[in-house]
């Protein structure tokens, strides 16, 4: 695995995968460009980053802004004179049946998990086409493969987010590598957002066997730490009980 310091930015990166990701990574000599919704949440994951010694740049982002998304990665290719890796990683997932016609959520999962996806990649691929290489992470899910009760919407969103992923893989410059992460049961706060109390006890016994967001951290770290020419397309981590 090469040890070139990298400039990657994170969405999603105030808690869970995202957290877990940036300081991985920042841990490995990378500089991090962080940014999510809650500031204090970043601000408390960019003081362990420095308090390690690393390098981390902080910016309040709403994904579902595409404009909002554009500034993020034009910032840090302005700051750094180039952007690496983006880990479009930002999601939700307040699980329910689609007769509970929850449609407010069904609108919020389509937001955040495709056009904010959407608009990671519309925001870091000019740069990446102007510098002649860059590398694409989308952190889909095991929904991305299959399909529960209670998850159709969300995952026809991770469905989505794996198909526009191996689109754009096909379609870019072979400089460009992209990589899709699809998690099983990992320890996170995503099951917070589910308010239907059936989807929520489901959840409850689903996630009985969950694990780290390290584990996802690690396969991201695996992916972009190959040598150039290599292109890791698909990884698939779940708990070894989860079949």
């Amino acid at each position: 695995m090469t040890t070139t310091q990298k400039i990657v930015l994170v969405t999603g990166a105030s808690s869970g995968i995202g957290q877990a990701t940036a300081l991985r990574l920042a841990r490995e000599g990378h500089h991090l460009v962080i940014g999510a919704r809650r500031e204090d949440r970043l601000a408390a994951v960019a003081e362990t980053i420095r308090n390690e010694g690393g390098g981390v740049d902080v910016h309040r982002l709403d994904v579902t802004d595409r404009k909002d998304v554009a500034a993020f990665a034009d910032a840090a290719a302005e700051r750094h004179g180039r952007i690496d890796v983006i880990v479009n990683n930002a999601g939700v997932m307040p699980l329910s049946r689609l007769d509970s016609l929850l449609v407010e959520e069904w609108d919020r999962m389509i937001d955040v998990n495709v056009r904010g996806l959407l608009n990671g990649i519309a925001a870091a691929l000019p740069h990446f086409q102007r510098q002649g290489g860059g590398h694409f992470v989308t952190v889909a899910s095991i929904g991305a493969h299959q399909v529960v009760p209670t998850a159709a919407v969300y995952c026809a969103t991770k469905y989505a987010a794996w198909a526009i992923t191996e689109g754009l893989r096909l379609e870019v410059d072979p400089s460009i590598r992209v990589t899709t992460v699809s998690p099983g049961v990992v320890e996170s706060e995503l099951a917070g957002t589910i308010t239907e109390p059936g989807a929520k006890e489901a959840m409850r016994a689903y996630r009985a066997d969950a694990i780290p967001a390290d584990a996802i951290a690690d396969a991201i770290s695996y992916a972009i730490g190959q040598p150039a020419d290599v292109d890791v397309n698909e990884l698939i981590i779940r708990p070894v009980r989860q079949r």
